[in-house]
């Protein structure tokens, strides 16, 4: 393997263009800003549910259904990101990327601010200074309204979501282009600073802002931030992406809400080309275990198991913040092994193994008897959590680089629907599949035996301990499937060399007979890109011209 030199590390950064280090210094100045004020957001709306519901059932002395609840929440706020990333289709088709990147994130901002607006328009204030109630189940401070209210607001903001997060996948593709080295490193350089910005948001938010304004404006912060961030995303360069002017005259006049319907109609379409890719091919049906099966096992550590111990274990769901903080310090040490040791582990599968191990150290949380009321207990937890997603970022980072470099080479196979597109979007749909089922239903079964014994433990240990050995079983067992993938250390995966560039064909249509033939087709683009920007996951690849791409990819193969 040899030993490390930080020479790689400059090496890394002289990969990359003048024009991109450019673009890539914006990008990751405005992602900082953006995960720090949703980082805040979600944190606090997690907990202000959590709170509510525990507040409703202490105040009409009912039966809690406080977990089904908040797993309905995220569940439905997951779907319906899938629908923004459908409805941002269109828009880049017809406006710059950056520009709608900083519109939806603008709104975005908006559409968080609803909630503080309701909360003081029925009464909320900010958290006394020195409340102290009788029950911790009281919390006379927030504002008098339905606490159902917070579900279809917290789904809306989840179609703004969708929109930033389908964008932000989007870009860095445009950005170095095919390169599986480029992209590993932008990737992981990305989630480095992502997940430093992510960890002082969440652990800002449970240490400063919910103590001292209460969990219902603890994230006031977070329109500011994602103004910013959109102010500093604009100043992204147009990313070389250009499209001839007789194909723009089309496109526009097409019906906005019709695309929309094309998209919808095209995504589900590339659900189904994506699943027969990944189950009729050996080199892709492990990634629905080792991605889907993997991301879902993470977000419900965070979103699930975190806001279980945090409110029932030690009394304060603020404190599942400080897990979550812990958690993505261990996201951060990944992504940034990743940059480091790219050159040595050059496939996903020693990641994912170490991923599958490390899920295991749940299994103490069930037999854990930690102080009521400690926040020191909460420092543990977020302690055994940094490994637990170092091994999930690690491989989360690689897996992205090699699936969008595997994939992009199978493009010009298929003339309806992006290979890459569809795999993800088949990939993502069936993480929230199993998202949007499990959280209600896993939700209500802790409820259930908490109602019924007086305590989550015995629930902790199937929902965690059991669980979690199911998806650790699934994942290393995956990572045996690939061809070339029994090895320790892989340097390859099915005889694939991914580490060089794909061409990018210089396509221009400014003639009528062009535009006849585009129209004929059924405008090819629209038919690729509707898809690939529906789905939500890694970045994609289209061209217009599939002969072209195909003559290309040929090209660059052969001189491979």
């Amino acid at each position: 393997m040899g030993k490390f030199n930080f020479s790689e590390v400059k090496e890394s950064w002289r990969m990359f263009s003048p024009e991109e280090k450019r673009n890539i210094a914006i990008y990751i100045c405005g992602i900082m800003l953006y995960k720090f004020g949703l980082e805040a957001f979600n944190g606090s709306i997690t907990a202000l549910a959590t709170n509510r519901y525990d507040w409703e059932a202490w105040k009409t002395d009912s039966a809690q259904k406080t977990f089904e609840r908040v797993g309905l929440l995220q569940g439905l706020n997951q779907a319906f990101q899938c629908v923004g990333s459908i409805l941002i289709g269109p828009l880049i088709k017809r406006f710059p990327t950056k520009a709608v990147l900083s519109v939806s994130i603008f709104c975005f901002g908006i559409l968080t601010a609803i909630l503080l607006i309701v909360d003081a328009a029925t009464g909320g204030s900010f958290k006394p200074a020195g409340w102290d109630p009788e029950s911790e189940d009281d919390f006379g401070y927030y504002g008098n309204y339905n606490s159902d209210a917070i579900i279809p607001i917290y789904c809306i903001s989840g179609i703004a979501y969708g929109m930033v997060e389908l964008i932000r996948r989007v870009i860095p593709r445009d950005i170095v282009g095919g390169n599986v080295q480029k992209l590993r490193r932008m990737d992981a350089l990305v989630h480095i600073f992502y997940e430093v910005a992510g960890t002082a948001g969440a652990f800002c938010t449970a240490l400063a802002l919910i103590p001292r304004f209460g969990n219902n404006y603890s994230f006031l912060i977070t329109p500011i931030f994602f103004t910013l961030a959109s102010i500093i995303w604009y100043f992204v360069s147009n990313l070389n992406y250009t499209r001839a002017t007789a194909l723009e005259r089309a496109e526009r006049k097409k019906n906005y809400f019709l695309m929309i319907g094309e998209g919808f109609m095209f995504f589900f379409k590339s659900v189904y080309v994506g699943g027969k890719i990944l189950l009729t091919n050996r080199r892709y049906i492990w990634l629905l275990p080792g991605y889907s099966v993997a991301l879902y096992g993470h977000r419900y550590l965070e979103n699930g198991i975190s806001p279980q111990i945090a409110r029932r274990y030690l009394g304060n769901s603020a404190w599942s913040q400080i897990m979550v903080g812990g958690s993505n310090f261990g996201e951060l040490l990944g992504a940034g092994f990743v940059f480091l040791f790219t050159n040595f582990i050059q496939t996903p599968m020693p990641w994912l193994r170490l991923d599958a191990l490390f899920l295991l150290i749940v299994w103490y949380l069930p037999y854990w008897y930690p102080t009521r009321g400690n926040v020191n207990e909460a420092w543990k937890v977020a302690g055994t959590f940094i490994p637990v997603s170092f091994g999930w970022a690690a491989g989360d980072v690689s897996l992205a680089a090699y699936i969008q470099a595997s994939l992009a080479r199978l493009e010009a196979q298929n003339h309806e629907v992006s290979a890459l597109g569809s795999v993800m979007a088949c990939l993502y749909s069936t993480y929230i599949v199993i998202y949007a089922i499990g959280q209600p239903l896993l939700g209500r079964y802790v409820d259930s035996v908490n109602s019924s014994t007086g305590s989550i433990r015995p629930a902790i240990k199937n929902i965690a301990g059991v669980q979690f050995t199911i998806i650790s079983v699934l994942v290393f067992c995956s990572t045996f499937i690939p061809q070339g993938a029994i090895a320790f250390n892989p340097k390859m995966l099915n005889e694939e060399q991914l580490d060089a560039d794909l061409e990018k064909p210089d396509v221009r249509a400014d003639s009528d007979e062009d535009l006849k033939k585009y129209q004929h087709n059924g405008t090819i683009d629209d038919r690729r890109g509707s898809v690939t920007r529906a789905s939500v996951g890694v970045e994609d690849t289209f061209s217009p011209d599939l002969p072209v791409i195909a003559e290309r990819e040929k090209t660059t193969l052969a001189k491979v």
